[in-house]
């Protein structure tokens, strides 16, 4: 197979590197590039630990070609600290007892961090659509509901 050399912004710092037209993009970013927060779940996009910011908008990278950040701005956990919203929503989940194993709190964070960035007053019912998508086996999901509800409000 023929390899594609895609470049992109990484956390803030430009990446240059040659894929496979087939490479999904969390194996790369996993293996090739050393970023732990995106977890492997499911591998079909529907647990939402893999979940990453591209051009601001959550996408399951276990879903996503890496040859798709061609030209974009990725942002995972790691490099989510610069966000507006990314940090408070920590403390809050923090506070809150809002996880327990964690195993979900990348994807569950980086949602959050995306519907705030749209929508920085939500309703419970707008936090709760945006984390569908994001599976949580410990804690349920009424506090992390309420540490999203809380940081909108800025308790």
């Amino acid at each position: 197979m023929k390899t594609h050399n895609i470049k992109f912004t990484l956390n803030g710092e430009p990446v240059s590197l040659d894929v496979e037209p087939n490479d999904v993009l969390l194996d790369v970013l996993r293996g090739r590039l050393g970023i732990k927060s995106p977890k492997v779940g499911c591998d079909r996009g529907d647990c939402g630990t893999c979940t990453v910011l591209l051009d601001g908008r959550t996408v399951r990278s276990c879903l996503a070609l890496a040859v798709e950040a061609d030209g974009a701005e990725l942002v995972t956990l790691e490099g989510a600290n610069t966000r507006k919203w990314t940090q408070k929503l920590q403390r809050k989940f923090h506070e809150r007892n809002a996880f327990q194993c964690g195993f979900c709190a990348p994807g569950v964070i980086l949602s959050a961090t995306e519907l705030l960035e749209k929508n920085p007053r939500p309703s419970d019912h707008d936090i709760k659509e945006a984390i569908a998508g994001n599976l949580c086996r410990c804690t349920g999901y009424e506090p992390i509901v309420e540490a999203i509800a809380e940081t909108a409000k800025g308790k």
